[in-house]
């Protein structure tokens, strides 16, 4: 009975009842779409004036509860957001409270009408506005919602809500926050949630663990990318697949976990799994690296037993991890295998090979067997012609290159800009626009196939502006034939104008080539940035490299290297260390050559226990060192005194399997003789010869440097006389170290050292095996009889002469050691018309050149022209340091001028410069001999203060001054000061007091 009333108040249903009875009887034809859809709307409405009328009754009846419920269904069913908005309208009017699942219901209506904007101003205006805490739904409907609008921090902390109200997250907002985690490549967080999500028991989907695993792997994480793969295998029983295996795989491959890459391997074999070539290369190449032969071949023989045949690339592989080695021979039994599996050996196989033999110094077999390769018409590639060439160079070989680059370009090859960097190291400075002209017509006749007299002007080349339009017309028809090469052409051509020193030319050009549509290669902002790095502009260079990530082009290992490089030649390696925690932001891992600048920077300021640190983070990061950073290494400890760990060092280099080169032989020898160990230098010497290395210019420069330095004239010519008859041509260094050397022991010649007969044995041996690559007799060779002041004076000055024949670039340190010979010989009219002639060739000098010409005046005698050179040197604007202070103090204390060296001495406080110990000396001895034994006594304590030890002759002479004048309490004073300062031995303290009381007592 109750229910009629109820019935009576649905005025819908007879229209629904009417509604289908017509449709069924009046027609079965389709209606027009616009009478359906008047239909479907008509009937929709209807509907919800039905359920609106049923949202009356319950509030009328006062079941508020079911109201709210009904008023969140009809939001949640409304077809538009205007209509679900009149739908909280009505309620609110009758009264009916708007409650959290009414707002949860409108926010998700919002989500699926792809509108989170509006959800958000929903959430923050209706919900957060009004202090009112969200539940369950809300919060992850929030959590998706900002997801979408790409706020990941307000969706993290409504998650983070969740968590800590103890609810589990829906699967919906576990994968929204997961997948915004990784489209902002924040892949260690998205690690750190999946965890989370999956330890509440969430079962994340499936993508977002191909996803994170990928983003890990590649990212170099593979501990968390492991673990993940656990849990998405054995909690959440996802079968992983076969591209889930090879991201593993791969990523194993890169950090070095060779073992655990085969093991993942051998799983994926159990279950059936493919393996393809690629993978089984991959190992290969990783053993390979590790020089684990015996490994990779195994791994090569397993390829082979499931029927996966190499390719090319394995085989080059192969042979360039045996010949890395030195094991030539099984080199090529690989080599020779792969004409048996159907393969010939490529351009990269024969560039492997041409490589290691110019690497091994066998030049003639690299030689030979590019030879081979032209005549069976192989043709060899540029990069085989540019390794030769290089080494050629390094033979000085340089009629031979010449030949080789004809035959080349004459073969048809294609130069690039490796060649060109090659090649503007052998020809002279100031020729690269000429060299580039030449590359550009090779490019221009074996690259794009026309004549370049075509593009020619009729112009002459006489100046280098004819020469850069000339370019610049061969340029545009590059482009038009070929793009591709267009962007070598212009790369080269930039890196020239680089290596002149028009950057602004350069940077023009770049603007240019991007305009007729060329991209810049990584190498041509690379040379950009390394000149604008060399002019100190830091910021244009850091602004380049913004420009190139722009343009799509990433900065690598080398445009860092150039950074890092030329900061640490500046001394800068406070910036040097910012630049590699850039590099591991970005993820970048530094390479072993970046590694060695930075080991090369701290050893050159004497920072050796920070640089082998820093070989041994090297090591820790998996990176492996190569000849040249062992090198380097083994020549910081030999600079530094450390011949022992230099001499470790370099037989832990021979135990990884790097053969050294003459040039590591050079740095450890040089090491152990300049610390006294001759016999172990000598050693090292015979194995370098059992070798077939010979010994270079670079090891006679330094022994002769070395045994000037120590005052043994004899034995360092004779050595120059041994490099001379071994046909090994002195380069600027060597003269400058013989200039050097000569000058500053002229004066000593008296003081030579008698050697002991284990010494002199040791020498003779060293010279013995020194000598046996002697082939020749020269000629031309500087004879001395180093007996006398008169004739290394007079050598001293021949050698002047020869350096000046010889026609070198004006050099600052060469003109600095001339000027030092002449001052040295007392010719100081010769030394100031070379002083002259440096400025005039354009090299200024420094404070070195002024101290060297006011020590001359001294050595003269002429105290007056010392004095006037240096107040002349603050006038030229270069402020005197330390040692230009010390040499004029102790000058004028020779020359009995005490209280200019007193007004001076002053003057060097008030600018934070203090005396030197000789300095010192000099002034206590002034002191004492003019009986000044206040100022004695001021200068004494001033040397202990410095940890200064005054000579024995100074402190005696001290001592009886002030007992001759009854000062023995003053005298104890000083005595007592020294000795508890540790500057005075015991028995020096006790003589000195017994001879100041035999003094009071006699007098």
């Amino acid at each position: 009975m109750r229910c009629f009333p109820m019935i009576k108040r649905r005025p819908g249903a007879y229209c629904y009842y009417y509604f289908f009875r017509t449709r069924r009887t009046i027609t079965t034809s389709t209606l027009p779409l616009d009478v359906q859809n008047d239909s479907i709307a008509s009937v929709r409405y209807d509907h919800k004036a039905l359920c609106l009328t049923s949202v009356d009754q319950l509030i009328q009846r006062g079941s508020l509860s079911l109201a709210q419920k009904l008023v969140q269904r009809i939001i949640a069913r409304s077809l538009s957001f205007s209509d679900a908005v009149l739908v909280v309208h009505y309620a609110a009017v009758r009264g009916l409270k708007i409650d959290l699942g009414s707002y949860g219901a409108l926010i998700r209506k919002l989500m699926s009408l792809g509108q989170p904007q509006l959800a958000e101003v929903l959430f923050r205006g209706s919900i957060v506005g009004r202090g009112i805490d969200p539940d369950f739904s809300i919060l992850n409907s929030m959590v998706i919602c900002f997801c979408k609008l790409g706020k990941i921090e307000e969706a993290r902390a409504q998650f983070e809500r969740l968590l800590a109200m103890g609810l589990v997250p829906c699967k919906s907002a576990s994968n929204a926050l997961l997948r915004e985690f990784c489209a902002q490549d924040r892949i260690l967080e998205a690690f750190d949630y999946i965890v989370r999500i999956n330890e509440a028991g969430v079962i994340p989907g499936f993508w977002c663990f191909n996803k994170l695993i990928d983003g890990l792997c590649c990212k170099g994480y593979m501990d968390e990318a492991l673990e993940l793969f656990d849990i998405m295998r054995g909690k959440c029983g996802c079968p992983p697949t076969v591209h889930l295996y090879k991201s593993l795989f791969y990523g194993l491959c890169k950090r070095g976990l060779v073992v655990e890459a085969e093991t993942l391997l051998s799983e994926m074999e159990s279950q059936g799994l493919y393996i393809d070539r690629t993978m089984y290369t991959c190992l290969i190449y990783q053993y390979c690296k590790d020089k684990k032969m015996k490994m990779a071949m195994r791994i090569l023989l397993r390829m082979l037993k499931t029927g996966c045949d190499p390719d090319n690339y394995t085989c080059n592989t192969l042979i360039h991890g045996f010949v890395k080695l030195g094991l030539f021979d099984k080199g090529w039994v690989v080599y020779n295998q792969m004409a048996e599996w159907g393969m010939q050996p490529d351009a990269v196989t024969n560039h492997i090979l041409i490589s290691q033999y110019c690497r091994e110094q066998k030049t003639d077999c690299a030689l030979m067997l590019l030879n081979n390769l032209v005549s069976c018409n192989m043709a060899p590639s540029v990069h085989c012609y540019t390794v030769l060439m290089a080494a050629l160079y390094k033979e000085n070989r340089l009629m031979e290159i010449d030949e080789l680059l004809k035959s080349m370009l004459g073969n048809g090859v294609i130069p690039d800009h490796v060649l060109f960097f090659v090649l503007k190291k052998i020809y002279p400075k100031g020729h690269e626009l000429q060299l580039a002209y030449m590359i550009l017509q090779a490019i221009a006749k074996n690259g794009c196939g026309f004549d370049p007299s075509m593009f020619s002007s009729s112009a002459s080349l006489g100046t280098p502006r004819d020469l850069e339009q000339e370019i610049e017309i061969l340029l545009e028809g590059i482009v038009r034939s070929n793009l591709n090469l267009g962007n070598v052409a212009f790369g080269v051509f930039i890196s020239a104008l680089c290596e002149q020193g028009k950057i602004d030319d350069a940077l023009l050009y770049m603007d240019k080539m991007v305009r007729v549509g060329c991209m810049p290669l990584p190498f041509t902002y690379n040379t950009l940035i390394k000149c604008l790095c060399q002019e100190g502009l830091y910021e244009d260079a850091k602004s380049l490299i913004e420009i190139m990530q722009d343009r799509g082009v990433v900065a690598d290992q080398a445009t860092y290297l150039i950074i890092v490089n030329e900061r640490c030649k500046r001394g800068d390696l406070v910036s040097a260390f910012d630049i590699l925690e850039q590099m591991d932001e970005r993820g970048l891992r530094h390479s072993v050559a970046i590694y060695d600048t930075i080991i090369a920077g701290l050893s050159r300021q004497k920072r050796i226990f920070e640089a082998e640190e820093m070989f041994k983070r090297m090591l820790e990061s998996g990176v492996d060192p190569d000849e040249i950073v062992y090198m380097t290494m083994i020549n910081g400890y030999s600079k530094n005194g450390r011949a022992i760990e230099a001499r470790q060092l370099f037989d832990k280099m021979i135990e990884n399997s790097i053969r050294p080169s003459s040039y590591s032989y050079t740095a450890l020898i040089s090491g152990l003789v300049k610390r006294n160990m001759i016999h172990k230098g000598c050693m090292y010497l015979d194995r370098m010869l059992r070798d077939g290395l010979e010994p270079n210019i670079v090891l006679y420069t330094s022994l002769i440097n070395h045994f000037l330095k120590k005052g043994e004239f004899e034995f360092a010519f004779r050595l120059v006389h041994l490099m001379e008859r071994n046909q090994f041509e002195s380069d600027l260094i060597m003269y400058i170290s013989l200039i050097s050397g000569i000058s500053r022991n002229i004066i000593g010649i008296n003081n030579w050292s008698i050697l002991s007969k284990r010494s002199e044995r040791e020498r003779e041996m060293l010279f013995h095996l020194l000598n046996q690559g002697t082939v020749m007799h020269s000629e031309n060779i500087l004879r001395v009889s180093a007996n006398s002041l008169e004739e290394m004076k007079c050598f001293a000055v021949r050698l002047i002469e020869k350096i000046k024949d010889n026609s070198f670039m004006p050099n600052l340190y060469l003109y600095n050691g001339i000027i030092s010979g002449f001052c040295r010989a007392e010719r100081m009219q010769d030394a100031y018309d070379h002083f002259e002639m440096m400025q005039r060739e354009g090299v200024r000098p420094n404070q070195v050149s002024y101290t060297i010409l006011i020590d001359g005046h001294i050595q003269s005698g002429d105290i007056n022209s010392a004095t006037g050179l240096f107040n002349k040197m603050n006038v030229d604007g270069f402020a005197p340091d330390r040692v230009a202070y010390n040499t004029l103090l102790r000058g004028l204390c020779k020359a009995g001028r005490l209280l200019d060296a007193l007004s001076l001495s002053y003057t060097m406080r008030k600018r934070g410069v203090l005396p030197n110990r000789v300095s010192y000396d000099y002034l206590l001895r002034c002191f004492c001999a003019n009986d000044l034994r206040v100022y004695a006594i001021k200068i004494f304590e001033e040397m202990v203060a410095q940890n200064y030890i005054p000579c024995q002759f100074n402190r005696k002479w001290l001592l009886c001054i002030l007992c001759e004048n009854n000062k023995l309490h003053k005298a104890s004073v000083v005595t007592d000061r020294g000795f508890k300062d540790g500057n005075l031995q015991k028995c020096d303290k006790e003589a000195s007091l017994e001879t100041c009381i035999r003094e009071e007592k006699s007098i």
